[in-house]
């Protein structure tokens, strides 16, 4: 959908992703309708896994490409296109980059994060 976005410059179809990025960082998980193809059409096909992600990381990460997606939205709005495909390459490098190599950016940010806040201020 992101490259859509680029090709199309369509600020209606980036605020629809940002919508999902949102459901999926605020809401649940389960709401992402690419999360429900790939457990349906992909997972079945490859050899099962006992290890789970925690899905503290993927919440981040998808709050994180939300950010990226309001903004290239605000952007395409207002006449900012510049601003638009910036935010939008941004958040498409880095799908891509958890799509090809299985490298989450969001999800290593989270982690940094986490190591470098303090135990005390960490909720339980």
């Amino acid at each position: 959908m992101l490259a859509a976005v680029l090709l199309t410059g369509s600020w209606r179809l980036l605020a629809a992703q940002a919508v999902l990025f949102g459901l999926c960082a605020f809401v649940s998980l389960r709401l992402n309708p690419w999360g429900h193809l790939y457990r349906f059409a992909v997972q079945p096909r490859i050899r099962p896994t006992a290890e789970r992600e925690e899905a503290a990381p993927l919440r981040f990460a998808q709050g994180v490409g939300f950010a990226f997606a309001l903004v290239g939205t605000v952007g395409y709005a207002t006449g900012l296109t510049a601003l638009g495909v910036v935010a939008t390459s941004a958040a498409l490098v880095a799908a891509l980059l958890n799509a090809a190599l299985g490298l989450c950016l969001g999800c290593e940010v989270y982690l940094l994060l986490r190591r470098f806040t303090p135990v005390l201020a960490r909720p339980q």
